[in-house]
């Protein structure tokens, strides 16, 4: 899981460089065509290739259309904005995802992981106000990326039970490929450069293959660290990727955000620590209650 917060920022990073020349669906295309070429030797290796069943295509492709939309709004916000005030407002994810849970899936929420959500809302809003003044609507896009991304885990959480996560993570990246070629054919040449196709040049080859192999090396990892380990006991380590994005921001692009940032990121990490380390305690007391006999 450190692992993964420390180099999933680098993807982010690499993004960013690639999207001066490079439009953002090319980008997204070649994450998603890449790591579909990287995992089908693991996936022929681990003789699991098998093709999905019917009952599973609908999920795929929702699936693949959720984390195309999550990813290119992501990437088009890191255009303009600084990597850790975008991964920041970003981190409401949980939280929606908390929800989303309670809605979709039957599952209890009490009113302080209700109270914890709006506290770290209310951290997303610290950030993305001024943002909005510097940036526009693009400060917004990271929520784009927090709901669909929540969206997409719900569905997840249907579909892992019957298909191990390096299946799962292949399929999905063939999926969204197969969906993004063709908008991307269909509309290169209509003038709007955010789908716009252009060959990279010199060092720009480097940035968009490292998105697609960086992504994929990054989602093995946290797919591998909820095989070893609880959600509950690894997801407190994610919000190191701050860290690492802040890190990487400074040295890199001379971004640091302003003290107003660090309250909202401050607020998003204090309420999200609350939920996760409350979740520890439930299910501890769960496991010492006493059990009704059989």
């Amino acid at each position: 899981m450190v692992g993964f917060c420390f180099t999933a920022p680098v993807m982010d990073a690499f993004a960013k460089l690639a999207s001066d020349t490079i439009g953002v669906g090319q980008i997204v295309a070649f994450r998603f065509g890449i790591q579909a070429l990287l995992l089908l030797p693991a996936v022929m290796f681990l003789a699991q290739l098998a093709w999905p069943e019917r009952r599973d295509w609908g999920l795929h492709i929702l699936r693949a259309a959720l984390i195309i939309v999550a990813t290119g709004a992501f990437f088009s916000a890191l255009r303009v904005m600084p990597i850790a005030d975008a991964i920041a407002i970003f981190f409401v994810e949980p939280f929606i995802l908390t929800l989303l849970g309670a809605l979709f899936l039957g599952e209890s929420i009490g009113w302080r992981r209700i109270g914890a959500c709006a506290v770290g809302f209310v951290g997303a809003l610290v950030i993305i106000r001024p943002s909005l003044a510097v940036f526009g609507l693009v400060a917004a896009l990271p929520l784009v990326t927090a709901f669909c991304f929540a969206f997409y885990m719900v569905l997840t959480r249907r579909i892992a039970r019957r298909i191990p996560p390096v299946a799962l993570q292949f399929w999905t990246a063939v999926a969204a490929t197969l969906l993004i070629l063709p908008i991307l054919w269909l509309t290169h040449d209509r003038g709007f450069q955010p789908l716009a196709l252009t060959m990279p040049q010199g060092v720009a080859w480097i940035w968009i293959m490292s998105v697609g192999v960086i992504a994929s090396i990054s989602h093995m990892m946290i797919s591998f660290a909820l095989k070893f380990a609880p959600a509950a006991t690894i997801a407190p380590l994610q919000y190191l990727e701050i860290v690492a994005a802040t890190t990487l921001g400074y040295y890199i692009f001379d971004d640091l955000p302003d003290a107003q940032t660090f309250l909202g990121i401050a607020l998003i990490v204090a309420s999200g620590l609350y939920v996760f380390l409350r979740e520890r305690r439930l299910e501890r007391a769960a496991m010492l209650a006493p059990q009704p006999p059989v």
